[in-house]
C-alpha cells in the first residue's frame, strides 16, 4: 500500500479553517449565489416567487431550506441554454449528460469556473495522496461526460504529467501502465476491475505494477469492493465524488490518510440532506438524498439540487469539512422486488464476499405473470475458470442463499466463466437489466 500521506496543512488554507470562518465564508458566497441565479435566469426568479421567496430572505445558511428544489426535469425543459446566468458568449465550455432517458442536460462553464473546478480537482488528488510531477493515467471517458477533461484540467493544475488515455483500449491501459509507469490511475472501480483481469491475461502482476493510487468515481461502489482492490492491486482505493449538473469530478474527495468517505468542498458547495419521500431536511448523520447548492459558478448556479444519491452527512475528521458517507443507492434508482427495496449495491457486497467470484455482475428482472424475478448473474475469477459445472452450481446456490439471507429476496442465481458477462468500455458499469416491460 501507498505510504504517501497529505501534508498536515493540506493543499488551501480553507480545507483546515475554523467552522465560524467557513460558515462565514458560505454565507457569503450563497447570498450571491442566490441574487445571480434569481436575477439572471428566468426559471430561478418564476420558482422563487412562485415558492413566495427572495434571495433577500436568507439571512442565516439553514434559510435554504425556505428555497425550492431543483430537479433535472427543471434542466432538461430549459434544454439547451435557458439555465445559463451568463451570455452564451460567456460560456468557454459546455458538458452534457447521454440523454439515455430524455433530453440530455447540459451544463456550461465561464473561464472562472473552469479555474475553479481545475482547482477543485487538483486539491481532490492531492487529498488522495498526489503531488506535483506524479504521472496520472486518465481512464475516465473524454467528451460531453465531465469526467475526462475534469480529471485532466486538474492533474494538470496541480502540476502531474497527464497520460490522457480516456477509456477503452484495455490491453494498451494495460502496455501504458506498463511502459509509462504512472502512479495514479483516475477511472471508475468497474473498469479498474476489467484492467486487473488483462493484467493477469497478460502476465503482469498488479501488485508489482506502478501504480500506489486509483482514484475512482463516476459510480456508487462498496467499501467490499474497495478491499478486493486493494487486495489485488496493492494501491490505495480512494472515492472521488461529483456529477455534471453540480460541476463535474471534484465535488467532494476522500482523504487517503483516512479514507472514511468523501470529503464535501464546503467552501464552493452547500450540501444538505433530505427525506427523499417529504423533501424535509434530515440532521447530519440521518440518511437520505443528497442536495446542492452551488456557491461560486457563474455559468451555471444551481440552487438546491437534487442529486437522487442516497447517503448522509458526517462530522469532519481529516479536513474542517463535512463528509458523505458512501453512496448506497440513488432513489430514483431503486428497485422494488415483491415488496422489497433492493439497490444493487446491496448484491455487490455479497456477491464480493464469494472469494470465487469476481466483480463483475448483473442484476436481470423480468416478470412471470404478476410477480416479478430476479436473477443475478456473476462470473467466476480467471483463476476458478476451470471448476465444473457442479462447482459453479455450488457458488451459485451460496450467492443464492446469502441474498435471501441478508436481503429478504428469493432469486435465481447464474455463474458463468470469466470474462462472460459485457464489459463497459467507458463511462459505468451496466448493473440492471429491466426486461419487464418487455414482458
Amino acid at each position: 500500500m501507498s505510504e504517501v500521506k497529505s501534508s498536515k496543512a493540506g493543499r488551501d488554507a480553507i480545507e483546515h479553517a475554523s467552522q465560524d470562518e467557513l460558515r462565514s465564508v458560505q454565507l457569503e458566497r450563497l447570498k450571491w449565489s442566490l441574487n445571480h441565479a434569481y436575477e439572471h435566469v428566468p426559471h430561478y426568479k418564476k420558482a422563487f416567487d412562485a415558492a413566495g421567496v427572495h434571495p433577500g430572505d436568507l439571512k442565516q445558511l439553514s434559510d435554504i431550506v425556505r428555497f425550492p428544489f431543483t430537479s433535472k426535469q427543471d434542466l432538461r425543459d430549459n434544454y439547451p441554454f435557458r439555465m445559463f446566468a451568463v451570455p452564451r458568449e460567456q460560456v468557454v465550455r459546455i458538458h452534457a449528460s447521454s440523454g439515455t432517458t430524455g433530453k440530455p442536460t447540459v451544463v456550461g462553464y465561464t473561464m472562472n469556473d473552469i479555474d475553479n473546478w481545475s482547482d477543485l480537482v487538483a486539491r481532490s488528488i492531492w487529498a488522495a495522496g498526489g503531488r506535483p510531477g506524479d504521472m496520472v493515467q486518465v481512464a475516465y471517458g473524454y467528451g460531453l461526460f465531465t469526467g475526462g477533461l475534469g480529471a485532466h484540467y486538474g492533474a494538470e493544475r496541480l502540476g502531474c504529467s497527464v497520460i490522457p488515455m480516456s477509456g477503452g483500449q484495455t490491453e494498451k491501459q494495460v502496455q501504458l501502465i506498463c511502459d509509462f509507469e504512472p502512479k495514479i490511475i483516475m477511472v471508475t472501480p468497474s473498469y479498474f476491475c476489467n484492467i486487473l483481469e488483462e493484467m493477469k491475461r497478460q502476465g503482469v502482476d498488479p501488485l508489482k505494477s506502478s501504480l500506489r493510487i486509483g482514484i475512482f468515481g463516476a459510480e456508487p461502489w462498496t467499501g467490499q469492493m474497495r478491499r478486493d482492490i486493494e487486495a489485488r492491486s496493492g494501491i490505495d482505493a480512494v472515492d472521488i465524488y461529483g456529477l455534471s449538473e453540480v460541476m463535474g469530478p471534484g465535488v467532494a474527495m476522500e482523504c487517503v490518510e483516512s479514507k472514511d468517505g468523501p470529503v464535501v468542498w464546503e467552501d464552493h458547495f452547500l450540501p444538505e440532506i433530505i427525506n427523499p419521500l417529504t423533501g424535509e431536511s434530515v440532521a447530519d448523520g440521518e440518511a437520505g438524498e443528497l442536495v446542492f447548492t452551488s456557491l461560486t459558478r457563474e455559468a451555471m448556479p444551481v440552487i438546491r439540487y437534487r442529486t437522487h444519491d442516497l447517503t448522509r452527512l458526517l462530522p469532519p475528521t481529516s479536513r474542517s469539512m463535512r463528509r458523505i458517507d458512501k453512496i448506497t443507492g440513488r432513489s430514483d434508482d431503486m428497485l422494488i422486488v415483491r415488496g422489497v427495496n433492493l439497490f444493487p449495491t446491496q448484491i455487490e457486497e455479497l456477491v464480493l464476499k464469494v472469494p470465487e467470484l469476481a466483480a463483475q455482475y448483473q442484476l436481470v428482472l423480468t416478470r412471470s405473470g404478476n410477480l416479478d424475478e430476479l436473477e443475478i448473474v456473476a462470473e467466476v475469477r480467471p483463476e476458478h475458470d476451470q471448476l465444473t459445472a457442479a462447482g459453479f452450481e455450488a457458488l451459485g446456490e451460496k450467492l443464492r442463499a446469502s441474498i435471501k439471507t441478508y436481503v429478504g429476496i428469493s432469486t435465481r442465481v447464474t455463474v458463468r466463466g470469466a470474462g462472460q458477462i459485457e464489459r463497459t468500455l467507458t463511462g459505468k458499469a451496466r448493473r440492471v437489466i429491466d426486461k419487464r416491460a418487455k414482458v
